[in-house]
Order: C-alpha cells, then sequence, then structure tokens
C-alpha cells in the first residue's frame, strides 16, 4: 500500500510549470535592487531583537523540511492543482511588492564569533541577497504548507504550523526579515488558503493518504536531517 501511495504519478499542470519557472526570478529581482532607494520598514520590536547565528539553522533547516513536506503528504490531484495555485499566488504577489517596495534586510555589518552555527549565518547571507523583504516569502511559503497538509491529516498540519512559526521567529531573530515583513508573509498565506485551500474536502483523501502522512512526515524529517548532516560535513572541510 505503501508502495501504490508513493508511485501514484504527480499530475503536472501549466501552473506547476509557471511556478518552477518564477523562482529565478527572486535572484533577478534582488539583482535589479542595485541603485534604487531601499525601505526600512524597521519597528521598536525590530530594534530589541537581538542577532542570534543560532536560528539560522531553524531558517534553512525547518524551511527545508515544510517546502518538501507537501509534496509527500499532499497527493490528491484537485489538492495539488489547489496547493500549486496558492503557492503561484504568493509568489506573484510577493514579486509585485518586492518591485513596488525594495527593502533591505536589517543584517548587521558582520557576523562576529566562530562556530558551525555562525559559519552557518555567514553562509546564509553570502547565498540570499539582503532584499526582496516585504512580504517574508519564507514565512508565506512556509505556512501555506502547514495549511496544505492541514487538509489531509491534522496533526501532521498542526505539527507543521509550529514549525512554520519557528521559521517566522527565526527571520527575525537571524535578522533576515522585519516584524512586518513577517506579518505581511502570514497574511499573504492566509488569504491564499481561503482563496484555494480552504474548500478542500478532507472526506477526498483517502484512508491510505491519511494514514501515511505521519510517516511521510517522519521520512521527511530523516532527510532534511540528512541534508543538515551534510551541512555539518561541509564545515568541517572548510575549518
Amino acid at each position: 500500500m505503501v508502495v501504490e501511495s508513493l508511485t501514484r504519478p504527480y499530475p503536472v499542470s501549466i501552473p506547476m510549470v509557471v511556478l518552477v519557472s518564477l523562482v529565478p526570478c527572486y535572484i533577478f529581482i534582488a539583482a535589479s535592487m542595485q541603485g534604487r532607494a531601499l525601505h526600512v520598514p524597521e519597528l521598536p520590536l525590530d530594534r530589541v531583537v537581538p542577532l542570534q547565528p543560532a536560528w539560522a539553522i531553524v531558517y534553512g533547516v525547518l524551511y527545508l523540511f515544510l517546502v518538501i513536506l507537501p509534496v509527500f503528504v499532499v497527493r490528491q490531484e484537485e489538492h495539488i492543482r489547489r496547493t500549486v495555485w496558492a503557492y503561484l499566488m504568493v509568489w506573484i504577489a510577493a514579486y509585485v511588492c518586492f518591485f513596488a517596495y525594495p527593502t533591505i534586510a536589517p543584517r548587521p555589518a558582520s557576523v562576529v564569533g566562530e562556530g558551525f552555527v555562525v559559519w552557518g549565518l555567514r553562509f546564509l547571507y553570502s547565498a540570499d541577497p539582503p532584499y526582496n523583504c516585504f512580504p517574508s516569502l519564507h514565512v508565506a511559503h512556509s505556512f501555506v504548507s502547514a495549511l496544505t497538509c492541514y487538509r489531509t491529516h491534522r496533526e501532521v498540519g498542526w505539527a507543521a504550523w509550529i514549525c512554520a512559526l519557528l521559521v517566522a521567529i527565526s527571520t527575525l531573530f537571524s535578522k533576515q526579515h522585519y516584524v512586518l515583513d513577517v506579518i505581511a508573509g502570514a497574511v499573504l498565506a492566509y488569504v491564499a488558503y481561503l482563496v484555494f485551500l480552504r474548500n478542500v474536502a478532507r472526506d477526498g483523501v483517502s484512508e491510505l493518504d491519511r494514514r501515511l502522512a505521519p510517516v511521510f512526515a517522519f521520512g521527511t524529517m530523516g532527510i532534511v536531517g540528512l541534508g543538515l548532516a551534510c551541512f555539518w560535513v561541509a564545515y568541517q572541510f572548510s575549518s
């Protein structure tokens, strides 16, 4: 039965192709920020939150977990299509905001310290341009993933929601985003849920897929854990 669920064909549609093609645009938009006036939507709370490099690991690991999770948990074709549309809405709305309201992340001039978590934060800063902050795509993607998994399995959805909340917190402690970015990302995810996912029928989920959802969630955690281990090995070789 597990094989049957795993080998079920994943539908490929025009929205999915468009979604994948939009991913590189994130870098192109960031590159276009050179020379533009950049906004800093800082609140007093942003100045209170300190930089905590350890949160960079949460930022990367739990986000990767949430991005992968729906691929295994969401198995019904109509649900998959609606999930893709929700992601597509988030991408397009965020890109419009990035162009209309360009921002720069509240990163420090330098990251002081040694060790794995500091190395990880430096790697994050070097890999991700400090633009495209409002709204937070990290937060929006995480909550869409959690909300769509909730339509398949309540407990897995709640666990994913907690992970998404931790991702949101991590964006602040890693100084990747402002509080307003996080709020806007969460609101955008919820709007996408209301438009595309709220009416997904839970009774359309097969009993097999419902029972396997926690198994797939733990398997996804294992995959991400392996990725973290590889990241640790890379750090050892770089030291």
